[in-house]
């Protein structure tokens, strides 16, 4: 190991505080890969007027955890990211959940792990109602998360929807 990459490391371990080892809110909620995931959507859905409960979605991320989703500037183009803390996301999308009804659930997952880091796509269709029939939104978030010794934590959620030209890939459960 170089002197350079030496010194960046035990800065990063020393000098950057992150509180985790933190007891969930919900234990459940961060037991496992899948448990945390599912809680996400669970946290996020609901019907017109209905509030979330926004201390548990931001319970289920790493300090300094984001969200954010390909923005396509016109057809075919991306060239932008809007990145948002879990904070920023409840403010600025938290209403519109609440005001038109959202129900996002899990279709398909593919999941990788790694020591104390896990990737997962999570394909996902959206629905204004529990019981609508059709979706009126599909796509795939892949969700990077941490196992800090005690729990899961969210460290981001990157998505992008589906469009006709950009389908759901059949090993994503397209």
């Amino acid at each position: 190991m170089n002197l350079r990459l030496a010194i960046v490391s035990a800065l990063f371990f020393f000098c950057y505080p992150i509180a985790l080892n933190a007891q969930a809110s919900n234990p459940a909620d961060s037991a496992s890969v899948e448990a945390i995931i599912a809680a996400t959507y669970e946290v996020i859905s609901g019907g017109a007027g209905e509030e979330r409960d926004w201390d548990r979605f931001i319970d289920l991320f790493a300090p300094e955890g984001t969200l954010s989703a390909v923005v396509e500037l016109e057809p075919g183009i991306f060239g932008r990211r809007r990145v948002m803390s879990p904070e920023e996301y409840a403010r600025s999308v938290g209403p519109n959940l609440t005001r038109t009804g959202f129900f996002e659930n899990e279709i398909h997952l593919i999941k990788e792990e790694f020591g104390n880091i896990a990737h997962a796509f999570s394909s996902y269709e959206s629905r204004r109602s529990a019981d609508d029939s059709e979706p009126f939104a599909r796509g795939i978030n892949s969700f990077q998360l941490m196992h800090d010794g005690s729990r899961w934590y969210v460290v981001s959620i990157y998505w992008q929807a589906e469009s006709d030209d950009r389908p759901i890939p059949a090993r994503y459960g397209g």
